[in-house]
């Protein structure tokens, strides 16, 4: 099983910047699309940004243009690099990984999933 570390996390201002990271336990998470997702209290998971094998990028609407989704598979890790944060932006973020098939923005389509990283900016 594929272990997922985030990091990264934590609390800001509105307009600040933070850089999630997800490192993996093993290489076979650069073979395939990973994403990232994020919880708000009291909402259900939703899903930020995918970045393909071959660097192919999708984003939620609301993150397009502020968010940046990034890999490097020598390191087996990926990034979230958000800009211009948002209070609505705060959530707990996951990364997921060991994507199968499916539409990439749903959840199903990944098997393993970060412990996840609390993300909170203030107005």
């Amino acid at each position: 099983q594929v272990q997922l570390v985030e990091s990264g996390g934590g609390l800001v201002q509105a307009g600040d910047s933070l850089r999630l990271s997800c490192a993996a336990s093993d290489r076979t998470f650069s073979s395939n699309a990973v994403a990232w997702f994020r919880q708000a209290p009291g909402k259900e998971r939703e899903f930020v940004a995918t970045i393909s094998r071959s660097q192919v990028r999708y984003y939620l609407v609301s993150v397009k243009g502020r968010f940046t989704i990034s890999r490097d598979n020598a390191k087996n890790t990926v990034y979230l690099e958000m800009n211009s944060l948002k209070p609505e932006d705060t959530a707990v973020y996951y990364c997921a990984g060991g994507y199968s098939s499916g539409d990439y923005s749903q959840q199903g389509s990944y098997h393993y999933w970060g412990q996840g990283s609390q993300v909170t900016v203030s107005s």
